[in-house]
C-alpha cells in the first residue's frame, strides 16, 4: 500500500505501486467514499473536460485491487489512497478489517519522505517491521531501522490498526531529494518497485521505469550543472551522505591498542618534572 500526499514525496511511492499494478494486471474490487474523511477546502477534487465539452469532478480516491498470482504462487492485495484530512481511526479500521476479510497476513507499506540528500547516490532507504521475518529481510536488504520521532502520517496510524488486528507489517521508505520539484521522482520511484518487487518475489519487467529513470537522471543533471549554487550545494550533500554511509570502524585491534599505550608511556617517561600537558 501508498498513500498520495505526505507520505508521497514526488509521488515515488504511489507511482512504484501503480506500475506494478499495471503491469501485473491487477483488478480493482473496492474503494473508499471520500465523502467522510476529506475537508475537500483543503484536499480539493479537481475537474477533467471532456471532447463534447463536459466536465467531470475527480474526488480522492482510495482503491483497493488484487492480482492473482504467478505460476500458482499466492496472490496480493493492493491498495492505493489519498491521506485523509478527518477520522483517521476510522479510515484505518475500515482498510484493515477489509485486509483481514480476504485473508491478508502481512502488509508491506511504501512511502517516500523528502531529505538532504543528493541525486548523485544510491537512493537511501529507511524503514522499521514487525515480526521476526520482516525484520530479517530488512536486515538483508540493509534498510537501516529509522530513528524518527515526531508528527506522522496515515500510514503510522494504519500500520497501528494492523498491529493491533495481528497483522505483520513492513514499512519501507524512500529518501527523495528536497530541492527536486519534478514528480514522479521516477529514479526513487524505480528503487522502491525494484525493492517490492523483490519483497514479493516477482519476475517482472522493469525496463520501461528504468528508462524513465535514467531519463530523468539526466535531466536532473543537465539542469543542476546550469546552476553553480545549486552544484556547490549538491557537493555539500554528497560528503555528509559519504560520512554518514561510511564502514563503521568497528571495535579497535588489540594489537593497536598495546602500541599506542606503550607509546603514550613513553612520552610521559620522557617528561620532565614540572611539565604540564597542553
Amino acid at each position: 500500500m501508498a498513500f498520495g500526499g505526505w507520505a508521497d514525496a514526488g509521488e515515488s511511492a504511489t507511482a512504484a505501486i501503480k506500475y506494478l499494478q499495471r503491469n501485473l494486471d491487477a483488478r480493482k474490487f473496492a474503494e473508499i467514499d471520500p465523502e467522510e474523511f476529506y475537508d475537500f477546502s483543503h484536499t480539493r477534487p479537481y475537474t477533467t473536460r471532456n471532447r463534447d465539452g463536459l466536465r467531470k469532478i475527480h474526488w480522492p480516491a482510495n482503491k483497493f485491487s488484487y492480482w492473482a498470482g504467478q505460476n500458482g504462487s499466492q496472490g496480493a492485495m493492493t491498495f492505493v489512497g489519498v491521506e485523509p484530512s478527518l477520522r483517521w481511526r476510522t479510515y484505518s479500521r475500515a482498510i484493515v478489517d477489509l485486509a483481514v476479510e480476504h485473508g491478508v497476513k502481512k502488509v508491506l507499506h511504501i512511502g517516500a519522505l523528502l531529505d538532504s540528500v543528493p541525486h548523485t547516490r544510491e537512493v537511501r532507504l529507511t524503514g522499521g517491521a514487525t515480526g521476526d521475518g520482516f525484520k530479517d529481510t530488512l536486515e538483508a536488504l540493509g534498510v537501516r531501522s529509522s530513528n524518527y520521532q515526531g508528527p506522522t502520517g496515515i500510514s503510522s496510524a494504519v500500520l497501528e490498526a494492523c498491529g493491533e488486528q495481528g497483522l505483520e507489517y513492513m514499512s519501507l521508505w524512500g529518501h527523495t531529494p528536497h530541492y527536486l520539484q519534478a514528480a514522479p521522482n521516477y529514479r526513487v520511484g524505480y528503487t522502491l518497485a525494484r525493492k517490492l518487487a523483490s519483497l514479493l518475489d516477482l519476475s517482472l519487467d522493469m525496463s520501461e521505469l528504468q528508462t524513465a529513470a535514467e531519463t530523468f537522471d539526466e535531466q536532473v543533471i543537465a539542469a543542476v550543472a546550469k546552476d553553480d549554487q545549486l552544484s556547490s550545494y549538491v557537493d555539500k550533500l554528497e560528503g555528509q551522505y559519504d560520512e554518514a554511509t561510511a564502514p563503521d570502524p568497528g571495535i579497535p585491534d588489540p594489537a593497536e591498542l598495546v602500541h599506542d599505550l606503550e607509546q603514550f608511556l613513553r612520552s610521559e617517561q620522557r617528561r620532565r618534572p614540572g611539565d604540564h600537558l597542553s
